[in-house]
């Protein structure tokens, strides 16, 4: 019997998971990609010594499926506090985890960031979920993040100044309505480990994947118009059958009975600007300000001068010069910032899939859409870089079952 042909459309992070399983197991297979390299949506560009990441993108270190399929010494990360600084009213205040960083203990008592009973409930939030295993947290009735935290007993000061700011900029979204297991599934990956960047920018995460396939695997600038069953057409008219394909992207844009399922994704705009401010690199920045535009930033050294990245969720009605005289203004108004040159732009239209309903992965029995198409992506979970691995795997393991348990005969 011939070794079946395998196809993986998409070369982001689930599409490369996906291939190391495939890899594990013996069988070899071609990646498609529109784009000219690895990572999807997980991308860093260079320039001139300088590194952008396509939004503020972070590693949780806790979660699983990074601690199975990544070296984190090999990223060389650099880690956030556990913590916040806030502006509000002009002012910055400091609130964090002083369990895992004592330094935080006074900032945190001191802050009028929350009430102290607000303080306590947010050590409790961490002890009680903690405890919670995945399944268990993702077997809850979904409500929305904002109704999840007036349930369990937080102030409406702390919601409006720590809860809506921190996780408009996970979420991309203003109204905290995004469902309580990502929530309680977010926050407990926070608490039981570091939000980090690598080194080289989240691009390194995409590579170091990549770098355990072969580079004949992968076939850049390589746009598909559409799959039917195992025929795969490409945008120039040419097509190639395999025995197995994994659509690791949307599959809407791709399979023609699929239009009622097109995902609908969250945006943000992303702005790196130089500075001369002297800001502290290892804690996240967040505005506690319903008219402030600007949602979080963080500043880090490049080439020896500090940068500062500019995290833009809500809509507006500004052209790109404009929003960046904005944020400039905003920046000094609230925050008493000088930053000078906008030295990079992003405006990412896809940015997060919209879930009104989310799960911990899918399960390999329900990665198959037809005979020979078996689907990935974290479009089908819960919109994160554990899930992308997660049904990466399931969807490869999916294969190889089918594969190995002779159910569908292969094609010579």
């Amino acid at each position: 019997m011939d070794k079946p042909k395998i196809a993986i459309i998409g070369a982001g992070v689930s599409g490369l998971v996906a291939g190391i399983n495939l890899k594990n197991a013996g069988y070899n297979f071609d990646i498609f990609d529109a784009a000219d390299r690895v990572g999807g949506r997980v991308k860093t560009d260079y320039r001139e010594g300088f590194k952008f990441d396509h939004g503020f993108q972070v590693l949780l270190t806790a979660y699983p499926a990074a601690k199975k399929y990544l070296d984190f010494d090999l990223l060389d990360l650099k880690y956030f506090k556990p913590g916040a600084k806030i502006f509000k009213n002009g002012k910055p205040q400091s609130i964090g985890d002083p369990l895992r960083d004592i330094s935080l203990l006074i900032p945190t008592i001191i802050s009028n960031i929350g009430s102290l009973s607000d303080k306590l409930k947010i050590l409790k939030l961490r002890t009680h979920l903690q405890k919670q295993s995945f399944d268990s947290i993702f077997r809850k009735d979904e409500v929305t993040t904002l109704e999840y935290l007036k349930e369990f007993g937080f102030s409406d000061q702390v919601i409006h100044d720590f809860f809506k700011p921190f996780f408009t900029g996970i979420f991309l979204e203003t109204e905290l309505k995004t469902s309580s297991r990502k929530f309680e599934f977010v926050y407990k990956m926070f608490t039981e480990g570091y939000a980090t960047v690598p080194k080289k920018g989240i691009q390194a995460i995409s590579n170091q994947l990549a770098a355990k396939l072969d580079k004949s695997n992968f076939h850049f600038n390589t746009a598909i118009e559409n799959v039917n069953n195992q025929t795969i057409r490409f945008s120039d008219g040419k097509t190639s059958t395999y025995d197995y394909v994994i659509i690791a992207t949307e599959a809407s844009q791709l399979i023609t009975n699929l239009n009622n399922q097109e995902i609908e994704w969250k945006s943000v705009e992303n702005l790196y600007f130089k500075t001369t401010s002297n800001l502290s690199p290892s804690l996240i920045n967040l505005i506690a300000d319903d008219q402030a535009l600007i949602n979080n930033f963080h500043t880090e050294h490049q080439n020896n001068q500090p940068i500062i990245s500019v995290s833009i969720v809500k809509e507006h009605d500004f052209t790109k010069e404009q929003l960046i005289e904005h944020v400039k203004q905003e920046l000094k108004d609230l925050c008493h910032i000088e930053v000078f040159e906008c030295i990079k732009y992003f405006s990412i239209k896809k940015a997060l899939p919209i879930m009104v309903s989310v799960n911990y992965m899918l399960p390999k029995s329900e990665t198959q859409l037809k005979d020979h198409i078996f689907l990935a992506g974290d479009h089908l979970a819960n919109g994160s870089l554990n899930a992308a691995m997660l049904n990466g795997e399931s969807a490869a393991q999916a294969v190889i079952e089918k594969i190995e348990n002779g159910i569908i005969n292969i094609e010579g």
